[in-house]
């Protein structure tokens, strides 16, 4: 009965991700994509994505999608992005503060490699950094990673990180692992979109 309940659950996130994922690419990202790709090559050269690896479900390594949000440099895999980091440029600050450069991950969820909500898949070297600090860190890797999750509608969602936040970020991974199903994932996106134009509405003021 537990496994035909999951099951379900596990279909019915699959077809809310396909559904969601392509509203937002027809009905947003065809417009809005190319208006900041725009800005972004107008604001400095480079590539207008950047293509990054990250550690999806079961471990396993995936291309995440993402709006460039820095100039050009060798670091970007190995070297987390600081508060006030001079790598991030003018257009950059604005789409990190207001979560643009985070869209093109619907393409991910199309695909399959992230769902909607989940635990945010961490690039390779935090991983191996946060699972020296975490026991059972891998726990998280249970399930697909997501474009929000738990622990980001929780408040830990910044890009400076203390052992702290690391830590109360698993806990609130591990218990949407064990505890997933619609109804927790429609608070989530619930949520992450309240959050979401709280935020933008507050960049105009």
């Amino acid at each position: 009965m537990v496994r035909t309940l999951r099951k379900k659950y596990l279909l019915t996130k699959r077809g809310l991700d396909l559904i969601c994922s392509v509203l937002v690419i027809a009905g947003v990202l065809s417009w809005l994509l190319p208006m900041l790709a725009l800005l972004i090559k107008l604001d400095s050269r480079g590539p207008v994505f950047f293509l990054q690896k990250r550690i999806g479900r079961g471990g396993r390594i995936f291309i995440c999608y993402k709006l460039r949000t820095m100039v050009v440099n060798g670091e970007a895999d190995e070297h987390p992005v600081l508060e006030n980091d001079a790598r991030i440029t003018m257009v950059g600050r604005f789409l990190r503060i207001s979560h643009l450069d985070e869209m093109p991950q619907f393409f991910n969820v199309l695909m399959g490699t992230m769902s909607l909500v989940g635990p945010r898949p961490y690039m390779l070297m935090d991983n191996q950094r946060f699972s020296d600090i975490v026991p059972g860190h891998s726990f998280r890797l249970l399930i697909k990673p997501g474009i929000t999750g738990l622990s980001q509608v929780k408040g830990f969602h910044e890009r400076v990180i203390d052992l702290q936040t690391i830590f109360s970020r698993y806990q609130w991974d591990a218990f949407y692992v064990r505890n997933a199903s619609l109804r927790l994932d429609l608070r989530i996106l619930r949520r992450t979109t309240h959050i979401f134009f709280t935020k933008k509405i507050g960049l105009w003021r």
